[in-house]
């Protein structure tokens, strides 16, 4: 099953298993749903979507765009 973990490919050959919920939106249940990979990486889905594609990042991605999150660099996005 993950032989070929690339970005974009459809979540549901993550399997349905370990996804959760770090974050959610007040209005309407849409939610990123995370899901750390056996070889550390972390996809991505979108809840409303979970056939849809998984965004797939390194663990020193992630590391970089939540710490930029926290300095706020993607506040021009709100």
């Amino acid at each position: 099953m993950h032989h070929h973990i690339r970005n974009g490919m459809p979540s549901r050959e993550l399997g349905t298993q370990g996804w959760s919920k770090p974050w959610s939106d007040d209005a309407g249940g849409a939610c990123v749903e995370a899901k750390k990979l056996g070889d550390g990486r972390i996809a991505l889905r979108q809840s409303t979507d979970p056939e849809g594609p998984a965004l797939v990042f390194t663990p020193r991605e992630m590391t970089s765009f939540l710490a930029g999150v926290k300095a706020g660099e993607a506040d021009f996005l709100l």
